[in-house]
């Protein structure tokens, strides 16, 4: 068996959740067992929220895609992806998993109202700033009907214990790829989505606890995880990462 590729981690001292990191981390997008494993396991997660596109020429815009890593779980449900992110160098991969790449800023983009017939926000929100304009833009990018799904981070103390103090602390995840400030209160999200016409439904959501410890551990001891991908379960608490659907009136 194989040795598991190492995670890298950024050779530059970078403020917490500065883009540059990803830049640095540009090899390890596609990596089962590398920095961002973790973000594979939520888009399969995420892509179940999607359903089969009900008409022809559907889109489905995903707002920092990174390296495209949803394309494989969207495969065969008709929608032409669109993936929007500011990292160049994942927007190449991106393209090169049959993403049509836009390369902006998820507060500013550049594509017309209504254009989506899905908003996919997965795991973006806590590292924009301004997170609610990045919402009124996957708003406005939805056609009247059109679905949003999104996941994130909450701003609460055990988002912060478990995301930032533990997590960032496992040899799998990038020291400062957060910036706990800017998580994101469930709450003030609901209202947000409201206030553009998406009644917002959320869920608690997780790694699996047996899955997540045994795939940690292989990692840790060097050894390849092979195709044992831990899953994401349903949770009733929303206090640390949480998924979100609704459809937008009109």
């Amino acid at each position: 068996m194989r040795d598991a590729a190492p995670v890298s981690t950024s050779p530059r001292a970078l403020p917490p959740n500065d883009p540059r990191q990803y830049d640095d981390l540009a090899g390890e997008w596609w990596q089962a067992d590398g920095a961002f494993a973790m973000l594979h396991w939520l888009a399969r997660a995420r892509a179940a929220l999607v359903p089969p596109a009900a008409r022809r020429d559907a889109v489905l815009v995903d707002l920092g895609c990174g390296a495209g890593l949803l394309a494989p779980h969207l495969a065969g449900k008709g929608y032409r992806h669109i993936g929007v992110d500011l990292t160049r160098s994942a927007l190449d991969q991106a393209a090169a998993h049959g993403v049509t790449v836009v390369n902006a800023d998820v507060t500013a983009v550049p594509l017309a109202d209504g254009c989506a017939d899905v908003v996919s926000a997965g795991e973006v929100l806590e590292h924009v700033p301004d997170w609610p304009r990045a919402v009124a833009e996957a708003c406005r990018l939805l056609r009247p009907g059109g679905l949003l799904v999104l996941d994130t981070l909450n701003d609460t103390l055990l988002a912060r214990l478990i995301a930032v103090e533990i997590g960032e602390r496992l040899p799998t995840v990038p020291r400062g790829i957060h910036d706990p400030r800017l998580f994101v209160d469930a709450r003030a999200l609901v209202a947000e989505c409201a206030r553009h016409g998406v009644e917002l439904r959320l869920s608690g959501i997780r790694p699996e606890l047996g899955g997540t410890l045994a795939w940690l551990l292989r990692r840790m001891r060097g050894r390849s995880t092979g195709r044992a991908e831990p899953r994401i379960v349903p949770t009733r608490s929303t206090a640390v990462l949480y998924q979100g659907h609704g459809r937008r009136s009109g």
